[in-house]
């Protein structure tokens, strides 16, 4: 089966072809980037209309890079939330205009589904195993059960991961997105800053990052305040120990709990070297990590259509009435 994945949930515009739910035939992605770059973060009615602008080439360019027409296509799948609900209404009215005028199902996609799938691509991976999802808006602890159930099991309580990792970054002029370069400068630091490692509670699995990111911008703040030199690399260095600290812990504790010992890792944040590092380092006590391609930790076409895939060979088309959700959850088990 070959499945057309659209995405435009944030800043990326991305279509991809993918056989079965693994073989990836093309993967086109046109990021924003360089245009949300300098404000700093990005702005919802710029990605949307980068959106419009763009969609129909990059779905273009899938089809081609994968040598396939839009006749060989039996299956679309488009993104439907969690997102910008102006990005994310783009890739879903496009998917199904595709859709409805060449007579291929369609299906709408949980982006967070999406991450859980990337690591299925490219890889030998079937559930059940433990999925942590972090990226830029979510951290989520979840026991895959098979391809389309899904227990969450722990979730971010104020602001993700990855969105400290962007805050932090911005205001130590890092500028956007953060994460790839505070987990550069990471590597050449020291850590000597006590930030904390909020665990809330320790029979729980929620997350909180809030009160680390507010650690971080005060103790930068306060060594300004006092006319003190601040050592980006040593900053750096210990709040992403602290993120990593906290999110190892808790996924160990899951894995010790309920006694699977395969662990995929997703996200924009997956793509951090700190944290494929901390996982890899537990491979001795006989932890089995998979990390997808950096290029499908980010937000992608090809893990829409992984997830797209599996979606449909279980419970089949999606109404065209389905609506874009920006806060969609994993917990949301509605496909209306």
């Amino acid at each position: 089966m070959l499945v057309l994945g659209i995405e435009s949930s944030c800043d990326e515009t991305a279509a991809s072809v993918v056989k079965d739910g693994r073989e990836i035939l093309s993967n086109i992605i046109s990021s924003q980037i360089d245009v949300h770059k300098k404000y700093g973060g990005v702005v919802p009615e710029v990605a949307s209309r980068k959106h419009l602008e763009i969609i129909s080439q990059v779905v273009r360019d899938a089809l081609v890079e994968a040598n396939v027409t839009i006749e060989d296509i039996d299956l679309v799948g488009a993104t439907r939330g969690p997102g910008l609900i102006g990005s994310l209404l783009v890739g879903l009215s496009y998917g199904k205009a595709l859709s409805f005028s060449n007579n291929i199902p369609f299906v709408g996609v949980n982006h967070m589904e999406g991450h859980i799938a990337a690591n299925y691509l490219g890889t030998d991976l079937k559930p059940p195993f433990i999925s942590l999802i972090v990226s830029g808006g979510h951290t989520y602890l979840i026991h895959v059960i098979d391809y389309i159930n899904f227990e969450v099991i722990g979730r971010t309580r104020d602001d993700a991961a990855g969105e400290a990792y962007d805050k932090v970054a911005r205001t130590l002029g890092l500028g956007y997105p953060g994460g790839p370069e505070i987990d550069k400068l990471a590597k050449t630091g020291k850590d000597n800053i006590d930030f904390p490692r909020v665990m809330i509670k320790e029979d729980h699995y929620d997350f909180s990052f809030s009160g680390l990111k507010t650690a971080v911008l005060n103790y930068i703040n306060s060594q300004k305040m006092k006319g003190l030199e601040i050592s980006k690399e040593d900053v750096a260095t210990s709040f992403q120990n602290a993120v990593l600290d906290v999110l190892v812990a808790k996924t160990m504790r899951l894995s010790q709990e309920i006694g699977i010992k395969k662990i995929a890792i997703s996200g924009g944040v997956s793509a951090n070297d700190g944290l494929r590092q901390r996982f890899k380092d537990l491979e001795k006590n006989g932890i089995i990590s998979y990390f997808p391609n950096k290029i499908l930790s980010t937000d992608n076409g090809a893990m829409i259509s992984a997830a797209a895939y599996y979606q449909y060979i279980r419970e089949g088309i999606s109404d065209y009435k389905i609506k874009a959700v920006p806060n969609l959850g994993l917990e949301d088990s509605s496909r209306s």
